[in-house]
């Protein structure tokens, strides 16, 4: 695969795939979260990347994030056919990117988003990186051996997790993004984002480093403290600003999402922007208008 941000172009990304499913009527209460889709409803996944692509998004994020081997054996799926949907997950993305002359990045969400327990937003697991590497390792080799162009390693709460992600992208080999989910000026599991980046230093196959499913405001700061320590280009695509009930499984609040605040991250260094939860295809062309 060859994949490089440009340093001197924006790129828009998609918005919330799982959002996007839910406001045309699907259920996605089940632990897969979209990734159940993969298996009863992958012509629904098509539909949403193709929107959020005529909305004006040059990325399809993959309907992999939820998934895991783990996640399909208790929905009685073996390893083959987990392997065969997590492979579909890029097949079905490249059928919208084809037609839109876009690119496909293969989501590997974190441990926490597996134990679909609201663990993504925490951090913590009390698991080695050793033992996080040996979890994720095997989808990472699926995901990557199925052709997308970049990995989006997105989510991540924790620094230990981002350091075991870090070393399967140095034994792939392919092009990755990292991506925190952050509060304020610290990842979800509290540590400073500075020492959380420097993780990611040094590391050519990592070709951003960002934020996403975080607030809208803090962004900026996060994209600063990204360009200083790494000097790479910056990827941001935080959710709606709402806030996330766990226990209730629903967002609460109101959105702070607002294409007004893309010029502000372009001129600080972000270089693929858009959004997550929350955010639909009517805010993706309204970003692309903006930017």
């Amino acid at each position: 695969m060859v994949f490089a941000v440009p340093h001197d172009t924006v790129l828009i990304s998609d918005g919330g795939l799982a959002t996007e499913l839910e406001a045309r009527g699907l259920d996605l209460s089940d632990a897969l979260w979209s990734a159940r889709l993969l298996l009863d409803g992958p012509e629904h996944i098509v539909a949403v990347h193709k929107a959020f692509f005529d909305a004006g998004a040059r990325f399809a994020t993959t309907a992999s994030y939820q998934a895991s081997f783990q996640g399909f054996a208790a929905r009685g799926i073996d390893r083959d056919g987990a392997e065969r949907l997590l492979r579909r997950s890029v097949e079905l993305a490249r059928t919208a990117a084809a037609e839109a002359d876009g690119w496909v990045a293969a989501s590997i969400g974190p441990y926490g988003a597996a134990l679909a327990d609201g663990s993504e937003y925490r951090g913590r697991y009390g698991r080695s990186v050793a033992e996080l590497m040996a979890w994720h390792r095997p989808r990472m080799e699926v995901l990557a051996d199925a052709g997308p162009d970049v990995l989006a390693v997105e989510t991540i709460p924790d620094a230990d997790e981002a350091e075991a992600l870090v070393a399967l992208i140095r034994e792939l080999a392919v092009p990755a993004w990292l991506s925190y989910t952050i509060d304020g000026r610290t990842t979800r599991a509290g540590q400073p984002l500075d020492e959380a980046f420097a993780v990611a230093s040094g590391v050519p196959d990592i070709v951003a480093v960002g934020v996403n499913c975080c607030a809208p405001g803090d962004v900026l700061p996060a994209i600063e403290i990204a360009r200083s320590v790494t000097g790479k280009p910056v990827v941001v695509y935080p959710n709606s600003g709402e806030g996330w009930d766990a226990t209730r499984r629903t967002w609460v609040g109101p959105s702070q999402y607002s294409p007004d605040l893309a010029p502000q991250w372009v001129s600080a260094g972000a270089r693929i922007i858009g959004g997550c939860c929350r955010v639909r295809p009517s805010d993706i062309a309204a970003l692309a208008a903006a930017i």
